[in-house]
C-alpha cells in the first residue's frame, strides 16, 4: 500500500499531527525516533496513540525494550498486559530476525522495535516489509544515527526538555523537514493532578544509555536462529 494513501495513526498530540504528513503517524512504513538514551522518551511519546490500537484485540508488540515492561504502568496508558507481547531478543541479529517475522505477519496493532546499530541495508529490507504492514512500526535508534541515510519516510529525534515536556524535530518526512523545535506537553493525565508544582520543572531520570545496552555491530550480520522468547509481563 505505502505512500500518500496510507492511513495514519493520530498521535494524542494536535501540534504534531499537524506536522505530520497524513495527520499522524504513518502506516505502511517505518517510523524511525531517534533517542539520546534509551528507555526515555519513548512511552511519553507514543502512549497517547497506543490504547486505540489495541482496541478490537490488536496487540502491542515490543522487541527489544532497554526495560521490562510493567503491567501497572502499562494498564495506566490504557494498554491491558494481555495485549502486550514482550519479545525478549539481546543478539542484533535476533532482535532484527523479530522485527522482520512481525512486521510480514501484519498484526493488528503497532509494532515497536529498539535496534540501535541496525545497517541501511537491513533498514531497506524492513520498510519493504512494512509496505505490506497495516500496524505502524516503529525504529528506536540512537540520535547519532542522524549522521547516516535511512530510508524510513519518517524520522524524528526526540529529547527530554523540563516540565514533562518533549522536544521533537523531524529532520524528514514527505516533503520539507522541520528544522524549529516541537514542544509537546507529555505528561500522563492520571499526573498531571498528583504531581506538586514544584516537581514540574524536573526532568524525568536518565534512560539506559545506547552504548551499555549494544553489542558489537559486527554479530548484526550473522544469521538469527528460528526462535525468541515472548516473555510475560511484570506484575
Amino acid at each position: 500500500m505505502g505512500g500518500m494513501d496510507a492511513p495514519a495513526v493520530a498521535t494524542g498530540f494536535a501540534a504534531l499531527d499537524a506536522e505530520l504528513p497524513g495527520g499522524g503517524w504513518p502506516t505502511h512504513s517505518l517510523s524511525e525516533l531517534l533517542l539520546a538514551q534509551a528507555g526515555q522518551c519513548e512511552w511519553r511519546l507514543l502512549g497517547p496513540a497506543l490504547p486505540a490500537l489495541v482496541q478490537g484485540g490488536g496487540r502491542i508488540y515490543l522487541i527489544a525494550p532497554p526495560k521490562q515492561p510493567h503491567a501497572g504502568g502499562l494498564l495506566q496508558l490504557g494498554l491491558p498486559a494481555a495485549q502486550v507481547v514482550w519479545i525478549d531478543a539481546t543478539a542484533p541479529a535476533d532482535r532484527l530476525w523479530a522485527t522482520e517475522q512481525i512486521v510480514k505477519s501484519d498484526p493488528a496493532g503497532a509494532i515497536l522495535a529498539w535496534l540501535p546499530q541496525a545497517r541501511a541495508e537491513q533498514l531497506r529490507r524492513l520498510q519493504v516489509h512494512a509496505q505490506g504492514c497495516s500496524a505502524p512500526v516503529f525504529l528506536f535508534r540512537p540520535v547519532l544515527a542522524l549522521r547516516d541515510a535511512s530510508p524510513a519516510p519518517l524520522r524524528v529525534s526526540v529529547h527530554l526538555e523540563a516540565g514533562w515536556c518533549l522536544g521533537l524535530r523531524i529532520p524528514k518526512r514527505r516533503g520539507s523537514p522541520l528544522d524549529e523545535v516541537l514542544h509537546l506537553a507529555a505528561m500522563p493525565a492520571n499526573l498531571v493532578s498528583a504531581i506538586p508544582p514544584r516537581l514540574m520543572s524536573i526532568p524525568a531520570p536518565a534512560g539506559a544509555r545506547w552504548s551499555s545496552v549494544i553489542p558489537d555491530a559486527r554479530t548484526l550480520g550473522r544469521a538469527a536462529p528460528h526462535s525468541f522468547a515472548q516473555l510475560p509481563i511484570a506484575h
